[in-house]
């Protein structure tokens, strides 16, 4: 009488319980991954702020300096636009082309002056403070003396202008009535707390674009917690075929 061995069968069934509880953490580890994934999109926010822009025919450059720094020379073409952005590189432009010639067309040279031209943009219902209406985008030829700065060109021509203790400008002819760089979240719901720009607001008017977790996506600490959490799991797999 011949006798089967039952090894593998045995094998066969060690290999599927062992399979099971392995494939079962790996799908536990990815669904960790996606919650933390989706808290870091989550936290996502956003600054409500006027952002200064320059101009050079054709296109818009975000600023580096803030207006109060920049002396423009004659000819030049800067812009202010209202907005909600997470940092410069998100921020929005302003929706006018920057045409020194079409926007001073009627403001002819003179002697001892200079001529910059501005586009002052308050932006879109969707970016107001709430219960506030955006005032229509328009430009001004700003006819000042030639050491002027950016924010004395931007004074004489759109007055009442509002600034912070740090000279950042919170208002532009009234707009908005108050509020000066506050944070907003990912839905456009105000957080709590000031919230202002951590940039040095004679500098740059933008949001810093490292701000604690105000950028689009998730923080280092987050991306070091789920490659750990990815980690582990790859050493339980290692461990369990060990172990067969």
């Amino acid at each position: 009488m011949t006798r089967t061995s039952s090894a593998p069968a045995v094998t066969r069934t060690s290999s599927a319980l062992l399979r099971s509880p392995v494939a079962a953490l790996l799908a536990v580890l990815l669904a960790a991954s996606g919650v933390l994934l989706g808290a870091g999109g989550a936290q996502a926010a956003g600054y409500r702020y006027w952002s200064f822009w320059e101009g050079d025919g054709k296109s818009w450059a975000y600023a580096t300096q803030g207006p109060s720094l920049v002396r423009p020379d004659d000819g030049t073409v800067q812009g202010f636009r209202f907005a909600v952005s997470e940092d410069s590189a998100d921020a929005d432009r302003p929706r006018h082309a920057p045409d020194f010639g079409a926007i001073c067309a009627d403001t002819p040279a003179k002697g001892g002056a200079k001529r910059v031209a501005l586009v002052i943009d308050p932006g879109t219902a969707e970016d107001a403070p709430t219960g506030e209406k955006p005032p229509a985008l328009r430009t001004a030829c700003a006819q000042v003396a030639p050491d002027a700065s950016s924010a004395e060109a931007l004074a004489s021509v759109a007055k009442p202008l509002r600034y912070d203790s740090s000279a950042m400008i919170c208002a532009i002819s009234g707009y908005p009535k108050s509020g000066c760089g506050e944070q907003v979240s990912g839905d456009g719901g105000k957080k709590d707390g000031s919230g202002k720009p951590t940039d040095d607001a004679s500098a740059s008017s933008a949001p810093a674009a490292d701000d604690g977790g105000s950028g689009g996506g998730p923080s280092a600490g987050l991306l070091l917690g789920i490659g750990a959490v990815l980690l582990l799991g790859i050493a339980a797999v290692f461990q369990a075929r060990r172990r067969r």
